[in-house]
């Protein structure tokens, strides 16, 4: 029988449960006006860091949540990722879209493109980053052989096709703590590696995902090309003018991308999708 991490399960009403949870990262802090219903959730782990929205999008429940707050107050290494992620568990949603900004280590993924990540390396510190890390939860070791739902990545790329939009269909995210970028020495290490793009939050999110054997896609939108490219001295270093600038011009391409998504995600998992049994034999 596996553990429950969240406690006794949360009674939430009909018009507060969602299907499909989406993170929205710098830059991106609301997915559709006028339209939402707010949920305050309250997580064993703390509170969020934002009030949770309920949309319908192509006839099913959404749960949006800015991972930042709303202002952006949160900085990544101070995300509260645990609560967050547990928000959207108690709210039933199974598949997590987590649209993040991201910095370019390589000369063929640019500004403006879209990487669908299927791995990630982390050199984050000092987060939560595990549900089962002290009692009263039993001890667990969950698989990250492949910490992206391939079924959901699948899917991503489709829609970002469909919008007619430079995509690359899978790539490694290496994961920084922040909030300060790479050196140019950190960077040229990263690229020397054959990594694609580094970012700030997607650790550890797809990892407590995995233990609530949730579905998560990263779906990281490239606004620069972090310290420099070696041997390109034109190419200057990130500022976070410039990574605002970008992300918030593609916020509306963004959002159809997700609409698209929605659309196309089935109901039930498929037979690929190993997420909801994530957690079998984890168990000491």
């Amino acid at each position: 029988m596996k553990f429950n991490v969240l406690g006794r399960p949360k009674i939430v009403s009909v018009e507060t449960k969602a299907e499909i949870g989406v993170f929205g990262g710098s830059g991106f802090y609301s997915l559709k006006e006028g339209e939402a219903k707010e949920v305050e959730v309250r997580t064993p782990f703390g509170k969020p860091s934002a009030p949770v929205s309920i949309i319908e999008i192509a006839g099913r429940k959404v749960a949006f949540l800015p991972r930042h707050g709303r202002k952006h107050e949160f900085a990544p290494c101070a995300v509260n990722y645990r609560a967050n992620m547990a928000a959207f568990k108690q709210l039933g949603v199974t598949r997590v879209v987590s649209p993040f900004a991201c910095g370019s280590l390589q000369p063929s993924i640019k500004p403006g493109d879209f990487v669908v990540v299927d791995q990630f390396v982390n050199f984050a510190g000092g987060r939560k980053d595990s549900f089962y890390d002290a009692p009263p939860a039993r001890v667990a070791h969950a698989s990250a052989a492949e910490p992206y739902c391939p079924e959901l990545r699948e899917l991503a790329v489709k829609a970002i096709k469909a919008s007619g939009t430079r995509v690359h269909e899978r790539g490694t995210v290496v994961v920084v703590n922040g909030p300060r970028f790479s050196t140019r020495a950190e960077s040229e290490f990263f690229h020397k590696q054959g990594w694609s793009v580094v970012n700030m939050t997607q650790y550890p999110e797809v990892v407590l995902a995995r233990e609530l054997e949730v579905c998560y896609a990263g779906i990281g939108l490239v606004t620069d090309f972090d310290a420099g490219l070696a041997g390109h001295p034109e190419v200057k270093p990130v500022a976070i003018e410039e990574v605002l600038r970008v992300f918030k011009s593609n916020n509306e391409k963004i959002k159809r991308i997700l609409e698209t998504l929605v659309a196309l995600i089935p109901r039930e998992r498929g037979e690929r999708c190993e997420c909801a049994n994530a957690m079998k034999n984890a168990f000491l």
